[in-house]
């Protein structure tokens, strides 16, 4: 008897010692590393400057408007980190003899990823990577009858850079940030030099509409200069400086966009524990 209760007992001990095991891995023990989430909404405006030959020789300048939400998330234990931005802009412009008025729409999507390097005690972040970049808008003429219209679409791989900068200023916790990111190679699509949407869709007259580019072909300079100054422990003012430069040589056609935007909006900070 003293046998079986001795037996019992251990295979009670047993189960007692593993479900406390299984209850610390699952509601005390994190199941990994913290992920660090940064989340930024911004609205900008400020001057565009549209050319596109398939619609006009003349070049058009005015004003618009953009709007940005962009998300990064990190785990603590990693130096990878994943970048998604939304981007939408809109512009109204004009030609030098006020005749002429043309609407611009496009909508870009990032999606990246950043290898961080940490330096001056964490003051300073480094970060590398490349992004893919989708973007598709509209070219709107107004004046013209047979072909007022000009689609836009592309998808490029950019490689991309970002330096942040933390300091205090007036007791306050700062940083300042600087991205760049520049084209290395994609596909676009655009019409050939005389040919109308009605022949591309209607008739299916396909005559090379989507066109591989390069950073000769297609040259881009996005760039963009923010302020941080913390407001609380998690929310954060930012206000900058979106700058972007696109240009196209493509199918004896040649189109650019140059936008600058000044960005005011805020940034939170929070983080993630997984159970």
């Amino acid at each position: 008897m003293k046998s079986e209760n001795s037996i019992k007992t251990s295979r009670q001990q047993w189960i007692v010692a593993l479900l406390v095991t299984i209850h610390y891995a699952l509601f005390i023990s994190p199941a990994g590393a913290q992920t660090v989430i940064t989340r930024s909404t911004m609205a900008g405006i400020g001057g565009s400057n549209v050319l596109d030959t398939y619609l006009s020789d003349e070049r058009f300048t005015g004003f618009g408007a953009s709007f940005l939400s962009a998300v990064e998330r990190q785990k603590t234990d990693r130096h990878w980190s994943t970048v998604i931005t939304h981007e939408a802009n809109f512009a109204t412009v004009k030609d030098r003899a006020n005749t002429q008025h043309e609407l611009e729409g496009a909508y870009n999507l990032y999606w990246g990823r950043l290898r961080s390097w940490e330096l001056m005690d964490g003051r300073l972040r480094l970060q590398a990577g490349g992004m893919a970049n989708v973007s598709l808008g509209v070219i709107y003429n107004t004046s013209n009858g047979n072909n007022p219209a000009q689609a836009r679409a592309h998808l490029n791989v950019m490689p991309t850079g970002v330096a942040s900068y933390r300091f205090t200023l007036f007791h306050r916790p700062m940083t300042a940030r600087y991205e760049l990111a520049l084209p290395l190679a994609g596909i676009q699509f655009s019409p050939s030099y005389g040919q109308s949407y009605y022949e591309i869709f209607n008739r299916g007259n396909y005559d090379h509409n989507v066109v591989p580019t390069t950073f000769v072909s297609a040259p881009e300079w996005r760039h963009m200069l923010t302020l941080d100054a913390s407001l609380s422990r998690r929310i954060t003012l930012r206000i900058g400086y979106l700058g972007n430069i696109q240009q196209a040589k493509v199918n004896h056609l040649r189109q650019h966009i140059w936008t600058h935007r000044f960005l005011i909006g805020v940034t939170k900070r929070f983080s993630i524990t997984p159970r």
